[in-house]
């Protein structure tokens, strides 16, 4: 059975400019509940919210996931493929999955010129389309470790990465603030031919 308003009791529902309706403003009047419109000037200094995402209900009219961990993967996924479609789906049978793209001055420092091939806004993009992924973000740290604003603000309970992914700051930094660390095995959908972003692109 879904939660309700009852269940939950807010007093409050707060609404960007963008999402303000009259029939919003009229249901909380009826309900007696604050209705607030935050403008723009409002918002300046929060991060800028994806408009398809900002239209997902209301936490308490959500199913909500009982016992599910959070599962965080880190990566550039710049030329993506079907591999790391099967990364994704593997990784979310662990718990609800986070995924943080690589920015693009640190995927140039990591991997050198010419890369990335596409902007960290066109991967963001192509990563949280897929239906596996609870949500996405793009990194704001550098270096092996630049999620690390982002797993501080996630909190997950596993870092997921592949084999070539594995490195040993991963690794430490997973022990010092008690998170899992699981490495997969880079093994294709059955039926599927194994793909791998360096051959795909030539470099």
């Amino acid at each position: 059975m879904l939660p309700t308003i009852a269940d939950v009791q807010p007093t409050m529902w707060v609404v960007s400019e963008s999402e303000h309706t009259s029939q919003k403003q009229y249901f909380c009047q009826a309900h007696n509940l604050d209705y607030r419109v935050l403008t723009k000037n409002d918002l300046q200094g929060f991060p800028d919210c994806d408009t398809e995402e900002s239209s997902t209900p209301p936490a308490f009219l959500r199913k909500q996931e009982v016992g599910r961990k959070k599962v965080l993967v880190t990566g550039s996924f710049d030329w993506f493929h079907s591999g790391h479609v099967r990364f994704f789906e593997e990784v979310s049978a662990l718990g609800e999955l986070y995924v943080v793209v690589g920015h693009d001055a640190n995927i140039r420092l990591l991997k050198g010129t010419g890369h990335p091939m596409f902007s960290e806004q066109e991967r963001w993009y192509m990563v949280k389309s897929i239906r596996y992924v609870k949500q996405a973000l793009i990194s704001t740290g550098d270096g092996w470790l630049d999620a690390e604003p982002e797993i501080e603000r996630i909190k997950p309970d596993i870092y997921a990465v592949n084999e070539d992914g594995d490195k040993q700051i991963k690794r430490q930094y997973c022990e010092q603030h008690g998170i899992e660390y699981v490495v997969l095995k880079r093994l294709p959908k059955p039926g599927l031919q194994r793909r791998n972003s360096t051959n795909l692109r030539g470099f």
